[in-house]
This record gives structure tokens, C-alpha cells and sequence, in this order.
């Protein structure tokens, strides 16, 4: 790996420029990135890159399932459960039954197993891939929180399937009363794991003399346990990850610091964002490897296979979003639903556009062992790889550059949020102001002459509670925000090259409140 340490570190910089190139141009950055991949694996000269399934599995997914669920709020998977539960579980399970019927039918030397096999490593949409294109294109907020609900828990139901499809594939056999034992152990098991660690994590925390810097680091290795832990119990490792992430992430005031949660998401979002930039490139250059292992296989024939596989699931995907809806409209005349409005006929089918495939079904496909347990080739092994490829692909090209003018032109009706954002942001900062004035007034009245550092901010409160006008042009208030910013922070570094005897740790205290000042304004914008 040492020699080619010059390749790879380009490699973090190209991902950095494109990166801020999708920006840019508005458009996904896993688009740019799997088509730069492509393009590099191309150029001759270009060191081979091998797609390990222990690495995906186990040093890529647990950090970025256990961001994803940190960032996800627990109130909106709670209030969108159903549909959540059942697009990851019921559609994921319907999906893969499809896919095994047509390759069953149409794909020459595929058995049902075969199928179920193929139909469990592409049926999850990625939680990496929608979490990424969904920052880049406006979609209300409950279609929001129902894929990235749905992407959290999908990928271990296609994998729980993806287990029991090899062991039918390779041994001709399927137990269902095992199978289903395993299913529920898997799940059960899987949360129930995930709980007990992060249970454990959040003790460590409270327990021990830590710090921002030991925070980070437990919290680093907390996805870790939770995985491997679940697997060594063949239960669901991601479950266990997905379950102990959300845990903590609710109860996060309880045990860390003010400034253990600042830096903790400062941290994890910048080694996050190296990880997506690293996947989605390896998905490109692994072409070459995935071409090469066709052999005799035509590659016109498995490219007509990949995009029929695709349209299958584009259509599988789009049906259950309006069998959805069908379900809850007639559901909600016997049980409370979260709606009961038909939302129209636009959400489901942007539901059912926005099923992206990424690394985890690559990487679910290459782990398919190379031969059976008596020596003999695993059955059509590298024709699943291959159009495993297409799909990633083809749902990443097609799906994530056209969902910004699917949502332009057929805009989803968004119930939940009728006033702007600013407005609902500024009725919180009064509210919050006249909390903290009746606190003041209430349990420290006798104090407020004697500290007039709380005099001072008690009059900021008020003087914002008496201000009844919404600033109409936030923009422009925010440069002029940011320019008096500026000058303080030029005058606090002048003054440290001035006087060589002022502790520099002061100045920098001070800096960095102005940085967490512009921070909050880049929020509110």
C-alpha cells in the first residue's frame, strides 16, 4: 500500500475538488465522484484497486450508519414508523422476490436462490447515497425523514436475505423455521445489542473524568463495539449500530459537555465526509476488476441484464410508494395515522424515484465466496458483481441527476411546514428570550444590580422581546454581521502581534467566540 501512498493521496484531493465542484454546479457529489472513478480507471498506468467486503463492511459502514443516526431525529422516525418499518423490511423483502422471479425467468442459469441472492445485495437503497443527494436537492421535510428513516434500517434487512440466499445457493437447501428463527434473532438481537453497548458508552461517559478529546475518541469507538459485537452473535451488526446511534444521540445532553457535542459533530461530519468522497471513488475504479471477472460472459448481454434488473427495481420501488399511500388511506379509517390527507401523487413518486444503490451492495456482492465448500465455481458469481455494478450506476446517474428536475416540475405537497423557516427560527428566539427573562426575574431578581454582566443581559432579552420586527433582509444583516466580525478578529490578531507578552491562549479563547458567533448566523441563513 506504501507505494502507492502518492496515488492515494491524490485521490483525497481530487475527492476534495470535486467535492467543492458538485457544489458548485448544484448537482450530488457521488455522481461526480463515480464518474471521476471510472474515468481514472481508464488511464493507463493506474495501480489496480481491490474493493476488500471486509472493508466496507466493517471500517466504512459503522461510522457512517452511526452518523447517519445521530443526525436523524428519533421524533420524526417515531412519527413515520410505519411507513419506515415497512419500506425497510416488507419492500426490501418484496424487491428481492421480484428481482429472483426475472432472473429466474429471463437470466439464463439463474435459480430462484440465485435470484433471492441478486434481489438481496441490490434491493436497500444506500443510506450514504440518499443521505448525499438529499442535501443537495429541497424535498419536505417528512419525505426527508421517511428515506433517510427507510435508509438506516434497510440495509440490514437485504442483508439478513442476502444471508439465507447463499446458504440456499450454495448447500441447495433452505429451512424456513431456521430461517426464520435466525430472522427474528437477527433483529431482536441486533437492537437489543446496539442498546446494551451504548448503554454501556453512555456510563463511560458520565463515570469517567473525560474530556472533549476523550469523548470524541469513545465516541469513535462506540459504532465499532456495537458492530462487532453483533456479529460475533450473528445478530445484525447494523440494527446494533443503527439502534445504539439513535440511543445516544437522544440522550447526548444527558452525558457530554457543551463542548464535547460541538466538537463531536465538527469532527464526525469532517471524517465522515472523507469516508462518502472515498466510497463513491472506489465504486468507479473498481470497474476494471468487475469487467475483467466476466470471462466469457458477453458484456453487451450483462449490461441488458444490469439495466432490465434496474427497471425492475425503479418500478417495484415506485408501485410500493402508491401501495403505500393506498394503505394508509384506507388504514386511517380504523387506527390513528400519521396523515390522513392523501399527500397527491407526486410524493410516492419521488419516493420511488429516490432509490439510490451504493457501496454496501457492492461490497455484499464481492463477498460472495469465489467457490463452493466441494471446490467447485460459486454459480454465476461474477455476472451478480457485474450487474450489481450497472445498478449502482445506473441509479446514481440516472436517478441522482434527474431527481432536482423531477422535484422542480413536480414539486411534493409539504403539510407540515406552512410558515417559513426564519419565521418558525424567530418565534424560537422569542420564546427562548422570555424563558430566560422570567428565570431572571423570577429566581434572581436580588442579583440583577449586584452583577452587571446580568443586568447587561437581561436588557439584551428584553430589548429583543420589544423588537417585534422580523429582519426582512437577513442577508444583508448577516454580511453586516459578519464585517463587524472581521474587524474585531483583525483587531484581537493586531493586538497579539503587538504585545509579546499577552498569553496568546487568550486571544485565541476569544477568537474562537467570534468563529461560534459567525457559526450561528451561518445557521439561521
Amino acid at each position: 500500500m506504501l507505494e502507492n501512498f502518492e496515488f492515494y493521496l491524490f485521490l483525497v484531493l481530487l475527492i476534495t475538488m470535486l467535492i467543492m465542484l458538485a457544489k458548485k454546479i448544484q448537482v450530488a457529489y457521488p455522481v461526480l465522484l463515480v464518474l471521476a472513478g471510472l474515468l481514472i480507471s481508464f488511464i493507463p498506468g493506474v495501480p489496480p484497486i481491490k474493493i476488500e467486503p471486509e472493508l466496507i463492511f466493517i471500517i466504512f459502514l459503522p461510522p457512517l450508519l452511526y452518523e447517519a443516526a445521530w443526525s436523524t431525529s428519533w421524533k420524526e422516525l417515531w412519527r413515520w414508523r410505519r411507513i419506515i418499518f415497512s419500506f425497510a423490511f416488507v419492500v426490501v423483502f418484496f424487491t428481492a422476490l421480484s428481482v429472483a422471479v426475472f432472473a429466474n425467468y429471463f437470466i439464463p442459469g439463474f435459480s430462484l436462490a440465485l435470484g433471492f441472492l441478486l434481489g438481496g445485495i441490490v434491493s436497500p437503497p444506500d443510506a450514504v447515497s440518499a443521505g448525499a443527494i438529499l442535501k443537495f436537492v429541497k424535498v419536505p421535510k417528512r419525505l426527508a425523514s421517511i428515506l433517510e428513516g427507510e435508509s438506516l434500517l434497510n440495509d440490514a434487512s437485504s442483508l439478513i436475505i442476502f444471508r439465507f440466499a447463499m446458504i440456499a445457493a450454495a448447500t441447495g437447501q433452505f429451512v424456513w423455521h431456521e430461517a426464520a428463527g435466525s430472522f427474528v434473532w437477527m433483529c431482536i438481537g441486533g437492537v437489543g445489542i446496539g442498546l446494551v453497548i451504548a448503554y454501556i458508552f453512555m456510563k463511560m461517559h458520565k463515570i469517567l473524568p473525560t474530556d472533549s478529546n476523550t469523548d470524541i475518541l469513545l465516541t469513535f469507538i462506540a459504532p465499532f463495539s456495537m458492530y462487532l459485537a453483533a456479529e460475533q452473535l450473528h445478530a445484525s451488526g447494523v440494527l446494533a449500530v443503527v439502534s445504539g446511534g439513535l440511543f445516544l444521540s437522544y440522550r447526548s445532553h444527558d452525558f457530554l459537555s457543551s463542548a464535547s457535542r460541538i466538537r463531536t459533530v465538527t469532527v464526525w461530519e469532517s471524517f465522515c465526509f472523507l469516508l462518502n468522497g472515498i466510497v463513491f471513488m472506489l465504486i468507479g475504479l473498481d470497474l476494471p476488476e468487475i469487467v475483467s471477472g466476466l470471462g466469457d460472459t458477453d458484456i453487451y448481454t450483462a449490461i441488458g441484464y444490469g439495466i432490465a434488473v434496474t427497471a425492475v427495481l425503479i418500478v417495484v420501488r415506485i408501485f410500493a410508494g402508491y401501495a403505500a399511500v393506498i394503505t394508509t388511506l384506507i388504514m386511517r379509517n380504523f387506527i390513528t395515522v400519521a396523515d390522513a390527507q392523501a399527500p397527491g401523487w407526486q410524493t410516492p413518486m419521488i419516493i420511488g424515484w429516490t432509490g439510490m444503490r451504493g457501496v454496501v451492495s457492492l461490497a455484499a456482492a464481492l463477498s460472495i465466496p469465489l467457490t463452493l465448500d466441494d471446490g467447485t465455481p460459486f454459480p454465476q458469481r461474477n455476472l451478480i458483481l457485474f450487474i450489481t455494478f450497472v445498478v449502482i450506476l445506473l441509479t446514481l446517474l440516472v436517478q441522482g441527476l434527474t431527481l432536482p428536475f423531477l422535484l422542480k416540475k413536480f414539486p411534493p405537497i409539504d403539510r407540515d411546514f406552512m410558515r417559513s423557516e426564519k419565521e418558525i427560527d424567530y418565534e424560537i428566539q422569542n420564546s427562548l428570550a422570555q424563558v430566560a427573562v422570567d428565570k431572571i426575574r423570577s429566581n434572581y431578581a436580588d442579583k440583577i444590580e449586584s452583577f452587571p454582566a446580568l443586568k447587561d443581559q437581561l436588557q439584551k432579552y428584553e430589548n429583543q422581546l420589544s423588537s417585534s420586527e422580523i429582519i426582512i433582509n437577513y442577508a444583508e444583516y448577516r454580511n453586516i454581521y459578519i464585517d463587524i466580525l472581521e474587524t474585531q478578529r483583525s483587531w484581537l490578531i493586531h493586538k497579539n502581534r503587538e504585545e509579546l507578552l499577552l498569553d496568546e491562549e487568550i486571544i485565541r479563547k476569544h477568537l474562537r467566540l467570534l468563529d461560534l458567533q459567525e457559526e450561528r448566523l451561518n445557521m439561521k441563513s
